[in-house]
């Protein structure tokens, strides 16, 4: 699998993905924006563009479907529920459900709720696999709930999905907020030396070479997926009081949640 991530520079700080087959050139666009660039990588590459995705239904991720589908002649596809939310979907799609991509990819389509009701992943599981995971997970960082989704279904999806991936799994965000999460994972513990030996080395790196974290990495930066770390409760009881002594998994996240949409 080949894959090109493309920095929007936008206000936003969007990403778009080309992921493509070696062997036939035949290429899909995850969540496009900037279609000129999007276009211009494909033609430098000689990949032709077939399908596009859209991990959910949010303007700035299907922002670019008409103006990419008439250039190219790509199919829409996106989550089977989508339809009163994304114009022109050729194929809906949920848990179980693949993307062929040339002859080579195959993309495993993953339900996960709680950014939207309708928001999918996508996962090729190669050697190393590679999670595309829109606004569900970012690197250091969870997705907010604030239009259309719910902090529970989060939990739940990253509870059952993204805990469980392979620890070299490759994490394709829908944004670069590396920079800002780790410094929320910092502010909620003090003491994580790996987040703060990779903001040192981020701060002021170049998106259009963005650093990939994997999944192994999330587990120790990223505070949404520390739940049970003593330094994250103790801090957090400091500002809910009435957290229990010991506290469950998914309360510790819906309160870092609950902080990190002010924070």
């Amino acid at each position: 699998m080949l894959v090109e991530q493309i920095w929007t520079g936008n206000s936003l700080r969007n990403f778009n993905y080309l992921v493509a087959c070696p062997e036939t050139g035949d290429a899909l666009v995850i969540d496009p924006l900037d279609v000129d660039k999007c276009l211009s990588v494909a033609a430098a590459r000689g990949w032709s563009i077939r399908q596009i995705v859209n991990t959910h239904e949010h303007g700035d991720h299907i922002g670019g479907n008409k103006a990419l589908a008439k250039a190219t002649g790509a199919s829409i596809i996106a989550h089977r529920n989508a339809g009163d939310r994304i114009p022109n979907i050729a194929r809906g799609v949920g848990a179980g459900d693949t993307i062929q991509v040339g002859t080579t990819v195959v993309l495993d389509v993953l339900d996960t709720p709680g950014h939207t009701m309708r928001h999918i992943c996508l996962l090729e599981r190669g050697s190393p696999p590679t999670l595309f995971c829109g606004d569900t997970l970012f690197n250091a960082g969870a997705g907010n709930c604030h239009n259309g989704g719910h902090p529970d279904e989060l939990f739940t999806t990253f509870e059952e999905q993204l805990t469980t991936l392979a620890d070299d799994t490759r994490v394709y965000p829908g944004h670069d907020y590396l920079v800002n999460n780790l410094e929320f994972t910092l502010d909620r513990e003090p003491d994580n030396a790996a987040a703060a030996g990779l903001l040192a080395e981020c701060r002021d790196r170049d998106p259009n070479d963005a650093y990939v974290t994997t999944i192994g990495e999330e587990r120790a930066i990223n505070t949404f997926f520390r739940l049970e770390q003593p330094t994250v409760i103790t801090k957090l009881r400091a500002r809910f009081p009435d957290l229990p002594e010991a506290p469950d998994r998914k309360t510790v996240f819906l309160r870092l949640r609950e902080l990190r949409n002010s924070w």
